[in-house]
């Protein structure tokens, strides 16, 4: 049977089962290639949850000019505003730990037990809420 959906309806079905098929890769991996794994998907500039916030926030603005418009009612936008933020939010907090999951991705690899970075002004990572 033809799939009839438009190529980007099968595309966002496609990424949706890549991210699965990634979490369960993830869950059966080496400790280096998880670490990997982790590494790339929370990278704050090429990363997953990045790229992630960064559709969240098309489709909030999206339905924010349909909501204008009245096709979408105002909760819809307001909903994937705050997702967008929220995950925003999550990234933020994340970002403080890039290096470090770096540097198990690479310590990991090559077998290393050297320890982990520590921030320069010696707190915990993130922006600990």
């Amino acid at each position: 049977m033809t799939d009839t959906n438009p190529y980007h309806v099968r595309l966002a079905g496609e990424i949706a089962r890549e991210i699965d098929q990634l979490a369960v890769h993830l869950s059966q991996s080496a400790p280096h290639e998880a670490a990997q794994i982790i590494a790339t998907v929370f990278d704050p500039d090429d990363g997953v949850l990045a790229r992630m916030t960064t559709l969240l926030a098309a489709a909030s603005h999206y339905a924010k000019d349909r909501t204008e418009n009245r096709v979408f009612p105002p909760e819809v936008w307001l909903a994937l505003g705050r997702a967008a933020n929220e995950l925003h939010d999550v990234g933020l907090d994340l970002d403080g730990y890039a290096d470090t999951f770096r540097q198990l991705a690479r310590r990991t690899a090559a077998g290393s037990t050297a320890p982990l970075p520590k921030p320069a002004d010696g707190s915990a990572p993130g922006r600990g809420r």
